[in-house]
């Protein structure tokens, strides 16, 4: 497990990111695109959304209210993008930052 700190409307809050979180995360963003591609299905999806807000914003503390949620949440997303960036990078084996090699002067 690893605790973030995001501060979030002048108000600092420690995200658990748990595997759980991650996948509540991904379901998200795919709600929204389900959402965006098909303004009409809005309504269908709009309380599995809710319902999945309202999970990730349990790993959280202090508790959010309703003003903080939505950057909250948007907070969360990039962390989770981020911490998934970070993990691809490594399964490739690609350095974080980029190497210059030294070359020796023959003499």
């Amino acid at each position: 497990m690893i605790t973030k700190t995001i501060k979030v409307n002048g108000t600092e809050f420690r995200l658990t990111l748990t595997d759980q979180v991650i996948s509540h995360v991904n379901n998200l963003k795919n709600l929204y695109n389900a959402a965006y591609e098909d303004p009409e299905s809005f309504e269908e999806v709009s309380a599995e959304i809710s319902s999945t807000i309202n999970e990730i914003a349990t790993a959280v503390e202090p508790e959010a209210s309703d003003g903080d949620l939505d950057g909250l949440i948007q907070e969360i997303i990039k962390v989770v993008d981020s911490k998934a960036a970070e993990m691809e990078q490594e399964l490739e084996g690609k350095p974080d930052k980029p190497t210059t090699k030294k070359h020796k002067s023959k003499k």
